[in-house]
């Protein structure tokens, strides 16, 4: 049986992922590039999640889930929601399989 109902990923989102090119001088340019378009869970954390997370040490703000992605690094990647951009600050498996879903947690970089 399924760890994550379909209807519960309503949120269509970008992932991007960071290029970095260097030019004949050696100099580096940090671009985006789209990896991949999914459905997610978006929750924002309520005060008693920020408050056990420590606020005063933690920028997590916000929760995406996703249909598992071998390949995703959240070192390397952004997520986009609308004009609201998320920085992933780790990836964590679902707890049954490591290979259904991943909860991200998150800092929110603009909106």
């Amino acid at each position: 049986m399924s760890g994550i109902k379909s209807g519960r990923l309503r949120h269509r989102v970008v992932i991007k992922q960071r290029v970095d090119t260097q030019d004949v001088q050696g100099n580096i340019t940090e671009s985006w590039e789209l990896y991949r378009t999914v459905w997610a869970a978006i929750e924002d954390l309520s005060v008693r999640d920020f408050i056990a997370a420590d606020a005063a040490q933690s920028q997590i703000t916000t929760q995406i889930t996703i249909r598992y992605l071998p390949t995703f690094d959240p070192l390397r990647m952004r997520i986009h929601h609308g004009n609201v951009v998320y920085e992933p600050v780790g990836v964590l498996a679902d707890k049954g399989s490591g290979r259904e879903y991943q909860t991200i947690p998150t800092k929110r970089l603009s909106n």
